[in-house]
């Protein structure tokens, strides 16, 4: 697959992609049952493997240490253990319940007693029905998950070049397995200040202003994938602020205004990472300057914070641009 973002029609894989949502929640559950409390909720989500996703190393006892890993070229998953213990099993023709089975078969299996609190999904239609009565989805369709990866990995790359241009605070790039999307967050060091009505979930998550941004892959009421910011709390004239390129809108939602460059927009530019790049940065400095954010400050220009090297990258750069001005212009003279 050498496209940089292939087709990703929402409603041709959607069978696959309810069931693959499924099989990383209940991943997910197991990766809050048995990781430490990180601020922000950090331990909750999965992240990239090099074949897939994975939980990283997690305890029960902070000794012996497990880790799932979901490979999403093999299809398969893969549970091992520090100790030398593996359990595997494909993840192609089989329910939530079947998942679900084979995953608690293994944790017994291998003597990790990992107790989930809420086996249901969270967040989902069937939010009420358990993981191991789920036999409705069971669709996996090899070729679209692995598409999925595809595009997984080449926007995972694209927000770690974006976490580089920020020097202060941020999350690790990560999946998040609830609601099914890529995230990278930037912090100030602004505490927010919630009303006592806030659950603890929000308030842990927003202790401190927030831009965050993003891409997911669609649901029922938005069914089409996209990439998308947001600032929280939301200052008055973020969304007042123009957003780049011209496809780029404020979209409203719960109160307040998300920043949204649909997939398909972005695929259809002459180059689809500089725009994505462009439309975050342009997101940012909405939120980020209606905030009132030094964002001269928090700037990183190629991921150097050091200001002797940062001077000497630029005049680096300075001296290139000059030499490609320079054999431009002799050319020209030359034809």
């Amino acid at each position: 697959m050498t496209e940089l973002f292939p087709a990703l029609p929402y409603a041709e894989w959607r069978p696959t992609r309810d069931t693959l949502h499924r099989f990383l929640q209940v991943v997910g559950k197991v990766r809050l049952a048995a990781s430490p409390r990180r601020n922000h909720w950090w331990n909750v989500p999965l992240h990239l493997s090099g074949r897939g996703l994975t939980t990283r190393p997690m305890s029960l006892d902070g000794a012996r240490a497990f880790c799932i890993d979901l490979d999403l070229l093999d299809h398969r998953l893969d549970l091992t253990t520090t100790d030398g213990g593996r359990w595997s099993f494909p993840l192609t023709d089989r329910s939530v319940a079947g998942f679900h089975a084979d995953l608690t078969a293994g944790l017994a299996a291998l003597g990790l007693d990992v107790v989930i609190a809420d086996p249901r999904p969270f967040d989902l239609p069937d939010r009420d029905r358990p993981f191991a009565q789920d036999s409705e989805h069971a669709t996996y369709d090899p070729a679209a998950v692995t598409r999925y990866w595809h595009v997984l990995g080449q926007v995972n790359l694209l927000l770690e070049e974006f976490a580089g241009r920020y020097s202060g605070k941020t999350s690790p790039v990560h999946h998040f397995w609830h609601t099914f999307d890529l995230a990278l967050t930037r912090f100030s060091d602004r505490v927010v200040e919630h009303g006592e009505a806030t659950d603890p979930v929000t308030r842990e998550a927003y202790s401190r202003e927030v831009v965050s941004f993003g891409f997911w892959f669609g649901d029922p009421a938005t069914p089409e994938p996209a990439f998308y910011s947001y600032t929280a709390p939301e200052p008055a004239g973020t969304a007042d602020a123009p957003l780049h390129p011209a496809a780029a809108r404020w979209q409203e939602q719960n109160g307040s205004h998300l920043a949204v460059l649909t997939y398909d927009a972005a695929r259809a530019t002459a180059d689809p990472r500089a725009t994505v790049l462009g439309f975050y940065e342009s997101a940012y400095r909405a939120g980020a300057g209606a905030a009132g954010w030094s964002v001269g400050e928090y700037s990183c220009r190629g991921g150097v914070t050091d200001p002797v090297l940062a001077a000497a990258r630029r005049t680096e750069q300075e001296r290139i641009t000059q030499a490609e001005h320079d054999l431009a212009v002799a050319s020209d003279w030359h034809f």
